[in-house]
């Protein structure tokens, strides 16, 4: 059934209440600010922010490892899951966050008006994960891969729930994965359910802040449960009408491995949408295309029937997959026109 429209005063309605509604919660947060402010607050000291909850984060003080709530001063940037801060305490395990420290690097991806919102900071792993149900598709592995080396993440592909693979899958699983080993993409097979593969993954984990990511239903929280057993994320079924998976984590949130490192578990997303990237950066994003760009008979070369094309070249003698050049034009195909 097709989604009905609203009408410009339904939308003008709607809008009107969300802008209420923020200006409330606003108010309410100015407030509490306020009234922080006003007390007795302690000295500045360092922090880490372990999850996001709107107006406030959930802050781990750097020197006794405790966790308080803390508030926001207006003038300072939205802060998302790994980020460090400078921060003084209240009187109620609460305070006030006074400056953010800089980021080493940060995961972004547009939100649903398009504008590019971080998701997570300081993080030095993305792990790609996938599995036989839902059925992966190559576009979406390559789109997170692109995201990963625009943002100078390190990716790792991770495919999960390797118990489930039989005879009517194997053969297009392993097509798929021979693409990423050729280009010397790291990649572990891991059953979260059953244990295989969990000390490796564990081992490469460890001594770095790592940030899972891949479609609903793939057992993100499943991986963050195998990992950290004291940790209960919700867990949720594939939907029997679509194959697809149903969202279970709510917010990013960091947890710590007893043996050194960070996992941020952040919030099941179907689809990775690069509307904040330009053409070039999705071009770098393939790391096979490298050396072959700049290479075409024509400097405006669309690599799709030109003559002259090196990419077209070095598909035609393996040196380029047809899965990954069909991703390309997938992803290009998807960015604004101006960016084209």
């Amino acid at each position: 059934m097709a989604k009905r429209q609203l009408n410009r005063r339904q939308s003008w309605r709607i809008e009107k209440i969300q802008t209420e509604r923020a200006a409330r919660a606003a108010k309410r947060e100015s407030q509490a600010l306020e009234a922080l402010e006003g007390g007795d607050l302690g000295p500045e000291q360092y922090g880490l922010v372990i999850a996001h909850f709107g107006v406030t984060v959930e802050v781990e003080a750097e020197d006794d490892g405790l966790l308080y709530r803390c508030h926001l001063r207006a003038n300072l940037p939205p802060l998302v899951t790994g980020d460090r801060v400078v921060w003084r305490a209240g009187n109620r395990n609460n305070g006030v966050i006074v400056a953010q420290l800089p980021r080493r690097s940060e995961l972004c991806r547009p939100d649903n008006r398009g504008l590019l919102k971080p998701v997570a900071a300081n993080v030095d792993l993305i792990v790609i994960v996938f599995a036989p149900l839902p059925e992966p598709h190559a576009n979406l592995i390559d789109r997170y891969l692109v995201a990963a080396e625009h943002a100078g993440i390190r990716p790792l592909l991770l495919l999960n729930k390797a118990d489930l693979i039989d005879d009517t899958n194997a053969t297009a699983l392993d097509r798929l994965l021979a693409v990423y080993r050729q280009l010397d993409y790291p990649l572990l097979e891991v059953s979260a359910h059953q244990g295989g593969g969990m000390e490796e993954l564990q081992r490469l984990l460890d001594g770095h802040v790592s940030v899972f990511v891949g479609q609903s239903g793939v057992g993100k929280s499943s991986l963050v449960n195998s990992l950290l057993p004291d940790v209960d994320t919700r867990v949720g079924a594939l939907s029997e009408l679509t194959g697809k998976g149903t969202h279970t984590t709510t917010t990013a949130r960091l947890f710590h491995f007893p043996g050194g490192g960070d996992l941020i578990d952040s919030p099941g997303i179907r689809e990775f949408g690069l509307g904040h990237v330009s053409r070039a950066d999705i071009e770098d994003g393939f790391i096979e295309f490298r050396d072959l760009l700049g290479h075409c008979r024509f400097r405006d070369c669309k690599h799709d029937r030109e003559p002259g094309c090196a990419l077209l070249a070095a598909l035609e003698d393996g040196r380029i997959q047809p899965q990954r050049l069909a991703s390309y034009r997938h992803i290009l195909a998807s960015l604004p026109e101006e960016e084209y």
